[in-house]
């Protein structure tokens, strides 16, 4: 059901079931209730030949499950250049990468305190070991920019199976059949699977394997005792090493001439690789005197924390317009910082304000100090510890009326950006938020180019909807979940947005439960739902969807969420409560009178009733019914040259051919759907269309 070839297969599927025995089987949701099902057609089969040669057309025209070829992953980062010490640290990872397999998966939990290091040694015998792994390298950052938007388990695996060479668009929407699918394809695989800056065990439980040629390397703050791994502390470097790290950094001729100088930088880095890292520069300078710029005091105030002493000695060198924005563009934890998000941060500011390029050229002047990292989409990030020191910098020298103001500026530029992207990437759909009349769609080349943007910029997005909830703004946080709706509906980033959305929810009910935003919220969040198959809580916030807008008068938004139940319903396989669905849906659309500023766009909903209804009467085995919803859709979208959904239509009445062995029939249909198909490059549904012609084939032989 991971797209839309699948989710034809599934409803076929369902489909089949009550055509072969005569009764309503409820959609199984889990390996054991489709085995009994698997099960349950197999005892048909065995008792009925008729059923058997049905069972083994329809098989024949499913394709199965993807099955490679096999990507080789590369996905670690780059190792340092100068990498020191460590020796017992790579010494215990190679042990347990070499164990004898004994049916327990390999793992090492790496853990110490930041800026010591820890990833980067995960890295380094990572590189160290290709020859070892031959099959490739996983990598996952499990920190995302606050707890909230930490990537899980299921995020993680979707990208994982991406990188192994699955289509995106094959991949499960279930968690556990995503774990399932993942165990299975690197069973016999040599691997490497490093995640780094892990929170919790249960963040990484699901991504560890049994398979005796897969490694995983943990990478964490503190031992994970809820895992059953060796742990491994990666402690300071020893004097010796810290010496020889500086040397490689800055050359020994400079090492040699800071004389005295070099024993207080190797005591206040207190072997942590980041701050002597961060010290190397200055040390081909001669010690000047501190500016106190409200750093925190003098130079023993973080004795026993020498990355806040690094950071702090940093910050003091920077100049006034680099030290305002390194301070306010930490008050969340943005995802990627670029040149545009950080000039509405700092917002103005001096005479000439704040370029885009200016703010590019001090980001990478921030980088260049160690304060911010770059990401590999070309913007920049805080790590933990340095994002912290910063945030604290600007309570104490902006305030926190200042703050308050660069948080909401960013927002601000945020929501605007994502209404203008969001109408830009789906023109055709109905908005509740007034921007959208205020903006318009935004300047990009087609509806690819506005989703691309849409898509980049999704984590900030995010972040920015949990900021609004925080800066008590019910109506910003609806508006930016709002506009996340073309990148849920064509990107599938449902993981990613669904903090958002459940936070959404959350405002909308506390602020208007009778609105139509708040029925537009809880649409919304039903969908990502169903499309990562937790089709329980789906239901439930469709029912609350509908309520809404029958409560706030909207019509338009009650007949969209009945209908989105009748569909999660097809899913269910439940189809008389589907056709109800859709029968209520037709009847509350026919309520809009030509007045009204969305009357356009009711044939072509009603189009599409009439279509459903269909695909539920033929769950129903009512095909003489099911092909006249199905002919009369066909003939409406066809006025309407609605060439799409013509052939989804005609899809739908080959199926009812199919199910009846009227073979010709069903031929002449799916070849009439697939021509139209081809000028669309409608790829998963022609991949359908060639299966259900396979069978036809099959059954007619």
């Amino acid at each position: 059901m991971a797209n839309e070839a699948g989710k034809w297969a599934w409803e076929s599927a369902g489909a089949f079931v009550r055509r072969v025995t005569g009764r309503d089987v409820p959609a199984p949701t889990d390996t054991a209730e489709r085995a009994a099902v698997a099960q349950l057609l197999l005892d048909v089969a065995e008792s009925d030949p008729a059923q058997a040669r049905a069972l083994r057309a329809w098989l024949g025209g499913q394709g199965g499950a993807w099955s490679g070829p096999l990507a080789t992953p590369s996905l670690l980062p780059p190792s340092d250049r100068f990498f020191t010490d460590r020796r017992k640290v790579l010494a215990l990872l190679d042990k347990e990468a070499g164990r004898k397999a004994d049916g327990t998966p390999r793992v090492s939990v790496l853990y110490g305190p930041q800026g010591m290091g820890v990833s980067t040694a995960a890295v380094h015998w990572g590189a160290q070991q290709r020859k070892r792994f031959p099959h490739g390298q996983l990598y996952a950052d499990l920190s995302g920019g606050s707890l909230a938007t930490a990537p899980d388990a299921a995020a993680v695996l979707r990208q994982f199976l991406i990188h192994l060479g699955m289509p995106a668009d094959r991949v499960p929407p279930a968690a556990q059949d995503r774990v399932e699918r993942f165990r299975s394809l690197v069973a016999e695989r040599q691997l490497l699977v490093v995640l780094d800056h892990t929170r919790s065990a249960a963040q990484v439980r699901p991504l560890i394997t049994a398979a005796p040629g897969v490694v995983t390397v943990v990478v964490a703050r503190r031992p994970l005792t809820g895992l059953d791994a060796v742990p491994i502390p990666v402690g300071p470097l020893s004097d010796k090493d810290a010496r020889r790290l500086l040397t490689d950094l800055v050359g020994k001729e400079t090492v040699s001439a800071a004389g005295p100088a070099l024993s207080g930088i190797l005591e206040r880095c207190e072997g942590s690789p980041f701050a002597l890292r961060a010290a190397a520069p200055r040390l081909a300078f001669v010690p000047q005197q501190r500016r106190g710029r409200g750093g925190g005091g003098d130079g023993d105030a973080h004795v026993g924390d020498p990355v806040r002493a690094a950071v702090q000695e940093s910050y003091e060198a920077l100049e006034p317009e680099e030290a305002r924005l390194f301070r306010l563009c930490a008050l969340r934890p943005w995802p990627a910082v670029g040149p545009e998000l950080a000039v509405a941060v700092v917002g103005p500011h001096g005479t000439g304000g704040l370029t885009v390029e200016r703010a590019g050229v001090l980001l990478a002047g921030l980088a260049e100090a160690g304060l911010v990292e770059a990401t590999p989409e070309g913007r920049y990030r805080y790590r933990p510890a340095v994002r912290r020191f910063a945030e604290e910098q600007a309570a104490r020298e902006d305030g926190l009326a200042a703050c308050a103001g660069a948080v909401t500026r960013a927002v601000e530029h945020l929501l605007r950006f994502a209404v203008r992207a969001d109408y830009a990437a789906l023109r055709e759909r109905w908005h509740v938020g007034p921007l959208y009349r205020e903006l318009g769609p935004g300047d990009y080349p087609d509806a690819g180019a506005a989703l691309a943007a849409l898509a980049a910029e999704v984590g900030n997005l995010v972040e920015a909807v949990l900021a609004a909830e925080e800066l008590a703004a019910p109506a910003t946080v609806c508006e930016l979940a709002e506009a996340s709706w073309a990148v849920q509906l064509k990107a599938g980033r449902h993981e990613t947005l669904l903090p958002a959305l459940r936070t959404a929810v959350r405002a909308a009910v506390a602020h208007d439960p009778d609105s139509a935003m708040a029925g537009r919220m809880h649409t919304q969040l039903a969908f990502a739902l169903m499309e990562l198959d937790l089709l329980a809580e789906a239901e439930s916030c469709l029912v609350d969807a509908s309520s809404a807008f029958e409560r706030a008068g909207h019509l338009l938004g009650r007949a969209t969420a009945v209908e989105s139940l009748g569909l999660l319903r097809l899913r269910q396989w439940r189809w008389q409560p589907a056709y109800d669905c859709f029968e209520q849906a037709d009847g509350l659309l026919g309520s809009i009178g030509p007045d009204h500023e969305r009357a356009g766009d009711v044939p072509r909903a009603r189009a599409l009733l009439k279509r459903h209804r269909g695909r539920a009467l033929r769950g129903l085995a009512e095909y003489e019914r099911a092909r006249t919803w199905l002919t009369e859709a066909l003939s409406e979208f066809r006025c309407l040259r609605d060439n799409y959904n013509a052939a989804r239509t005609l899809t739908n009445l080959a199926e009812t051919w199919a199910d009846t062995s009227a073979t010709e029939q069903a031929l002449a249909a799916i070849d009439e759907a697939a021509a139209i198909l081809d000028r669309e490059q409608a790829e998963p549904h022609l991949r359908y269309l060639a299966g259900l012609r396979q069978q036809c084939l099959t059954e007619r032989d």
